[in-house]
């Protein structure tokens, strides 16, 4: 197999990813340590993943009565997949609270305890 080779080996695989490579391959590179590889199954998935979550999106815009997609419709439409980093940070904020409460909870167990031995 010759060097360029590789790229005409399977063509109607390359075909069937909805975006170009190069600039998926590099917004993933720019976002790991150099050190790492992307396997080439990974590179595809990333790019059939973006596809998909162009899908949804402009699927929920088409939901919006208007002949013209605005930014206002485009932020509504993303705002589900930007919120789960909130939701996220909203989730550790509960989990940290709820283990003082138990804390608090085992505390007042063994003061009771200790008070009932008297």
């Amino acid at each position: 197999m010759k060097r360029g080779d590789f790229l005409t080996e399977n063509p109607e695989k390359t075909e069937s990813l909805p975006f170009p490579m190069a600039p998926i391959v590099r917004l993933m590179k720019k976002n790991l340590s150099k050190e790492k590889l992307i396997k080439k199954v990974v590179k595809e998935e990333m790019n059939k993943w973006l596809a998909n979550m162009c899908e949804k999106v402009t699927k929920k815009m088409n939901e919006s009565p208007y002949a013209s997609v605005d930014l206002h419709t485009f932020k509504e439409a993303i705002k589900t997949y930007n919120d789960i980093e909130d939701m996220e940070k909203d989730k550790q904020r509960i989990l940290v609270s709820l283990d003082k409460i138990k804390q608090d909870c085992d505390m007042l167990i063994r003061d009771l305890d200790r008070k009932l031995k008297v």
